[in-house]
This record gives structure tokens, sequence and C-alpha cells, in this order.
């Protein structure tokens, strides 16, 4: 292991979403993450069948022990390991962790200094806290679906990157290394309490302060970046594919018009908004005389501020990717790589994601825990 958290022990409870993806970022970063897996009932539906094989892209970098936590050796062997943990994350519903006997109180006994990452759509506490949810209902409580989308359609979700990882993952994520640099001067862990709603509007912050200026409208598509202003939109080219524009600032703008040949007196307004509507189709109609790669070449690298609209298998593969190494293959799988850089603790992943309970001998080996009892442990069923 290499990276800014190499010596870092966390004790990752698999869960779906978030949780995976925020052990995912402490693992990249060096940090050596156990997956605590539930033991597999033979037979068991899976509704995500890439979950436990090599696509399981999350769970890279880390090793995973199986436990049937609802046994009584189980739940001994986990305190165990929470005994030696730096942190610990969990992303269940509030209380279950504390119905396993396995919640922050009991943790923290046995580990005073232990981070405790919790990370949920609705949080800890709130008359929604228990109900259940996915990303969208906890970015739509937040505020900022509502200006996702095009004003003739309903909010457009947005894929399931705002709530479950930008709101949610990296919250918990920064939330634990933010208390682990505290317990190193306190001595003392504590609970960090991550809701995707919570982070979700946090995510708003820039949004919110252009709405109490008066500079935003609830209007969908009204707004400088909603898709509302011309100049900060994506457009279809002649062959059907897109390109991306965000020329603001105006000596961008004057670019923008100068490489597209336009001449039209009415884009001299850029800034008032009742002509974006009409600029949009004129400037839609521009795009459409070329190829993406005719205006790829054209505008490119230049300070248009413009970009070709890449689906997942042109990503990879585009020059800049590639001289900034940001996908990577690993187990024939093709990824993104860790982010973001370190000048001198470098980041890597060696390790493709494991199948559940694939290293529970070797874990509790390294772990400390004698041959005797992990023996016993399997011949009770334990791991």
């Amino acid at each position: 292991m290499s990276g800014p958290l190499k010596g870092i022990r966390v004790i990752e409870m698999v869960g779906l979403g978030p949780c995976p993806f925020a052990a995912m970022m402490l693992s990249d970063m060096g940090a050596e993450v156990i997956r605590i897996d539930r033991k597999a009932k033979p037979g068991a539906d899976n509704p995500f069948p890439m979950l436990g094989t090599e696509f399981d892209v999350m769970a890279r970098g880390r090793r995973s022990l199986a436990l049937d936590l609802k046994q009584p050796e189980a739940r001994a062997v986990l305190l165990d390991l929470v005994a030696q943990a730096d942190a610990l994350i969990e992303g269940f519903r509030p209380g279950v962790m504390e119905r396993l006997g396995l919640g922050p109180e009991t943790c923290l006994e046995r580990n005073p200094a232990l981070v405790y990452g919790r990370i949920t759509g609705w949080g800890q506490t709130g008359p929604l806290a228990q109900a259940a949810g996915h990303d969208l209902n906890y970015v739509a409580l937040s505020g900022m679906l509502h200006p996702m989308g095009r004003p003739d359609s309903p909010p457009t979700p947005p894929l399931n990157l705002v709530g479950d990882f930008g709101g949610g993952a990296m919250m918990v994520a920064f939330g634990v290394v933010c208390a682990l640099l505290e317990a190193r001067q306190s001595g003392r862990g504590q609970v960090v309490d991550a809701a995707m709603v919570d982070g979700s509007a946090l995510l708003g912050a820039m949004i919110y302060g252009f709405k109490a200026f008066g500079a935003w409208s609830d209007q969908r598509g009204a707004n400088m970046l909603d898709g509302g202003a011309h100049f900060y939109d994506t457009y279809t080219c002649a062959d059907g594919k897109f390109v991306s524009v965000g020329a603001i600032e105006p000596q961008f703008y004057a670019l923008l018009l100068q490489l597209a040949d336009i001449h039209d007196p009415e884009f001299q307004s850029q800034m008032e908004v009742s002509c974006w509507p009409s600029m949009k189709k004129k400037l839609a109609a521009v795009f459409l005389k070329k190829s993406r790669q005719e205006w790829c070449d054209l505008m490119e690298g230049t300070d248009v501020c413009f970009a070709p609209v890449l689906d997942m298998n042109e990503a990879p593969l585009h020059s800049h990717n590639i001289a900034r190494s940001n996908f990577f293959e690993l187990g024939g799988v093709m990824q993104p790589a860790p982010a973001p850089r370190f000048s001198r603790t470098t980041a890597e992943v060696t390790e493709p994601a494991a199948s559940p309970g694939q290293h529970s001998d070797a874990i509790l080996r390294d772990w400390g825990i004698d041959a005797d009892r992990i023996i016993q442990l399997r011949q009770n069923n334990v791991i």
C-alpha cells in the first residue's frame, strides 16, 4: 500500500452505493480497508449481480472477510477488529448496527479513539430518518433536483452522482479523515453523521447564493448554468454526436463567435436573457453544420471552453485522459483512476474487487486472531 493514508486501518460494513464508494476512496489513498461482507446464504437472490465480482469497481483494493453477524461469535470477532482499527464506516438505516450490538457506544467502548462513520440518506435523526429512499429522493429534498433538466420536462435524474457519491460518499470520507486528524490530537474518537440530503444541499451552496442574490430563477432552463444560456450548453453535431460549450467570460465568448464564424449582431447581447432562446436556436443550427470531430479540430484546446461529449467507451481513449492516466485497466475491467493526485505519496490500486469472504482466514491471521480460533470459527459456520 502507498498513498497519504498508509497505516490507517478501516473496517467497512459492506452495503450499497455511498459506503463502498467512500471505502474505495480511503483505500485508493492507501488505507488498509477490510470489507465485512455478509455470509451469503446458498441460493439467495442478488438484485445487483455485478456485486462480488471483478466488475464491482467500487470494491477494488480491499480484502474481504465474510461474517454471519447474527452469531455472537461473529460479533465478538468484529469487536476484536474494531479494537485495532482507526475507523469504521457503515451505511445501514439508523438503528441496524445498534440492533446487532455493534453501534457506536459499543465500539467506542472497545476503542475510545475509533472514528465511526455513518452514511444514510436522511441522517441519523429527523422525521424521515427511518424511511426508505434512494439518491433521487435525497437530492429532491435538498432543492438541487428541481433545477436539473429542460424546461419542457420534469427534473432529470442526475444518475446517482449527486446524492450517493458527491453528497454522500465524499462527505463521509471527508468527515472520517477530519475526525481522524482530530483524534490524533485528542485521543478520542467520535461519530460522523453524513446524510445524503445534507451533502446534496451543501453541493448547492453556490446556487443558493445566486438565488439569495436574485440571480437565479426557479424556472428550469432559464439560468446561466442550467442550459438556459446559449453559451453554456450542449449541442448536436452533423453526425449526431454532441459537444459542450461553456463560453461565459466575454473574451471566451468572443472567441466562440470568431471560430464558429458567427456575425449575427444579436449575438453581441450575450447577457440579455430575453435573447437567449433565439440565440440558442441559431447556435444549434451552426453546430449542425459540422461533425463533432470537425468542431474538435476547430475548438478543442482553445479558450472557447469547449469539449466533446464522450461516452464511456470514448472517454478512456481521449488523448488528455491518456496523458493524465485518468483511466486504467485492472483485472480486465476499465475504470477511473484514483483522484486527487499527490506529488510524493502516490495513490495506486493493485488488487481487483474481491469475492465475499475471499480473504477471511488471512485477514484474521493478520489482525492477530490465533489459528485455533479461526478453525473453530469455520467449524461453527461463523466465517
